[in-house]
């Protein structure tokens, strides 16, 4: 049952991470809203690694790390295009098709197969948090599918779900290979330099802006830097796609938190989205017990 407490946990901080990010720093471009939390969770990252015990590594932690760097960059650099050229209700349902993903990837790289009950709460996980993401009156059930053929942001979410579930699978192995906050504290600390530097490279991103409200910074920084840390710890304790199923009842949490702070509607309709991810989750709790 820890890795179900350390996945919720996982899910709480990536949805008031996302709900710091909106609040804080809407004002800002969408990849600057992105790098903030990089930012600022970076020397937290690179501190924290100097004062963990460095694990026996081998080769198969190295190509794993190193083939993470460049998946979870891939996936960030589409992903920041996709809601920029298309509207958030076609593009971010997508991203629940990563757990389905990851029953194929598991078992490619972790030899991991979830039983006929694990997968259909998978799947169940899968539907609910697709049907959080549509607006009654404005999308029918199957506008996301049809966005796929006309909407180029659609499928390019649905790429960057593709590339997660090959990127969350090879992260665990890489954690399985050395240990959970060596992995994460040195994956981090160097995927978040880079990313940074790529976006000031390219332009995207101006670095006095990130000057202007240092103790939001940490705040949204902070919510990444324990999203990792729990991440980090639960993968070895269950399936991958058990844990990432899991761990995408941050929407449920978010559209709480839309409501709450942000006077969200549709609160109703996404209530029944959300049972079925409870619904989802109770099945494949009882099989990662």
């Amino acid at each position: 049952m820890i890795w179900l407490i350390l996945s919720l946990l996982t899910a709480l901080a990536v949805a008031l991470g996302d709900t710091c990010i909106k609040k804080f720093f809407s004002h800002l471009s969408a990849y600057e809203m992105s790098a903030y939390p990089l930012v600022y969770s970076f020397p937290l990252f690179a501190v924290s690694l100097l004062l963990i015990p460095v694990p026996a590594l081998d080769a198969t932690f190295l190509w794993c790390f190193l083939a993470c760097i460049p998946l979870n960059g891939l996936g960030f650099v589409i992903y920041m295009k996709a809601i920029k050229i298309s509207p958030l209700s076609l593009t971010v349902p997508y991203l629940a098709f990563t757990p389905a993903f990851m029953i194929v990837t598991g078992f490619l790289f972790l030899n991991e197969m979830p039983n006929l009950w694990g997968i259909s709460g998978i799947m169940i996980v899968v539907a609910g948090s697709y049907i959080l993401n549509i607006t009654p009156g404005k999308w029918n059930l199957f506008a996301p599918f049809q966005a796929i053929f006309r909407e180029k942001g659609s499928w390019m979410m649905l790429l960057v779900s593709f590339i997660y579930s090959f990127a969350s699978v090879i992260g665990k192995k890489g954690i399985l290979h050395s240990s959970p906050l060596f992995f994460t504290f040195s994956f981090f600390g160097v995927f978040n330099l880079l990313s940074v530097a790529f976006l000031c490279a390219c332009g995207k991103i101006r670095l006095s802006s990130f000057r202007e409200n240092p103790l939001r910074g940490f705040v949204t920084g902070g919510l990444i830097f324990l999203q990792g840390i729990f991440q980090g710890l639960a993968m070895p304790l269950t399936k991958a796609a058990y844990m990432i199923s899991v761990k995408r009842l941050s929407i449920v949490f978010g559209v709480i938190f839309g409501s709450l702070i942000f006077k969200e509607e549709n609160l109703a309709f996404r209530l029944g989205g959300a049972m079925m991810m409870l619904a989802g989750t109770l099945l494949i709790t009882l099989q990662g017990l």
